[in-house]
């Protein structure tokens, strides 16, 4: 059973980016749906370790975070942290999917 050190690492960045929004913005929002996304996505990725096709709870999670942070990268036109999370997820979307076959 290997890791899936892919689907790991990804959760480790959502939740560091949550933190850090709230550590330089004092964004609360940040910091809970970067820890309930990171958690989420760190739960997709134990399953994936252990089960290559079972990517329900990654896929659903980068989902949501690809259009949430697409859009907020669309109103903002910044790229850190929004279009750098959505392009990360989007990447992740299209393992994910490539994964279930």
């Amino acid at each position: 059973m290997p890791i899936d050190w892919i689907s790991c690492s990804y959760a480790a960045v959502v939740t560091v980016s949550g933190i850090l929004g709230y550590t330089r913005r004092g964004s609360v929002m940040s910091l809970i749906t970067g820890v309930i996304f990171g958690s989420l996505a760190g739960y997709g990725a134990y399953q994936t370790s252990n089960d290559q096709h079972n990517v329900k709870i990654s896929l659903i999670t980068t989902g949501i975070l690809t259009v949430a942070m697409g859009m907020r990268y669309r109103k903002s036109r910044r790229l850190i942290p929004a279009g750098l999370v959505a392009g990360i997820s989007l990447f992740m979307v299209l393992r994910l999917v490539i994964m279930m076959f």
